[in-house]
């Protein structure tokens, strides 16, 4: 399958989006990284205000090792910030940060795509390592063994890969959902100069677009699999 143009074709564009979006977010989280916030307040203080004024005390904010490893967990309701966002005061982090809120809140309100999303969490993760073994056993199969087998085995795999491009489209609305509280939240913070505004949006929007570039490869590699499996074939 490495070896397959086919596969370099449907896959080779989004592959080149999802680089472009990783360097877009990357520069974007540094250039503003050094712009401290009109309020000077690190990302943990922002995560903080935004979920007390929610009343969810019971979350936690810590600290996480990593660049852009912020996230939410929503299973033991912690706010985990990385050693950019935590102890920084810069817009990028405020940004950052508030997104992170956004996701504590979705939970707060049953935001219903991030319940979903959770609840697919472990079958996405079993599907995303198993599933690439029993397509390629199964394909392996059906090319030098030509046993009816290797195409039940292939199937299921392409079925388990399924719940992976499930959790990668689910993503792209409940981040997109998480970084408008953001924008919306952050002024009623004091943090909400035009600057502030415009790098928060550059911030968010480009993060953004890894989900989405995330979401169209899992979509291609799907397709793929359905093609290199005869699904639209006619016989």
């Amino acid at each position: 399958m490495f070896f397959d143009p086919l596969y370099f074709i449907i896959i080779g564009p989004f592959f080149l989006l999802s680089m472009w979006a990783s360097f877009k977010v990357k520069s974007s989280f540094k250039k503003w990284s050094g712009y401290r916030n009109s309020a000077g307040l690190t990302g943990a203080q922002v995560a903080r205000m935004l979920l007390d004024r929610e009343g969810l005390h019971n979350v936690k904010v810590e600290h996480v090792r990593g660049s852009l490893s912020d996230h939410y967990d929503p299973t033991s309701k912690t706010l985990r910030l990385s050693d950019d966002t935590y102890a920084s005061n810069s817009i990028a982090a405020a940004g950052v940060a508030a997104h992170e809120a956004g996701h504590a809140i979705q939970h707060k309100v049953e935001y219903p795509l991030l319940g979903f999303r959770s609840a697919i969490v472990p079958l996405a993760g079993f599907g995303s390592n198993l599933s690439w073994i029993l397509i390629m056993v199964g394909m392996g199969m059906m090319a030098f063994l030509q046993t009816p087998l290797g195409s039940y085995i292939a199937w299921a795999g392409v079925l388990l890969f399924g719940t992976v491009v499930l959790f990668q489209v689910v993503t792209v609305p409940v981040e997109l959902d998480a970084s408008s509280r953001a924008k919306k939240v952050l002024p009623e913070i004091g943090l909400g100069s035009p600057q502030e505004q415009k790098a928060v949006s550059q911030v968010l929007n480009a993060a953004a677009w890894t989900y989405v570039a995330a979401a169209a490869t899992a979509i291609a590699t799907l397709l793929y699999f359905l093609l290199r499996l005869g699904f639209f074939s006619d016989d």
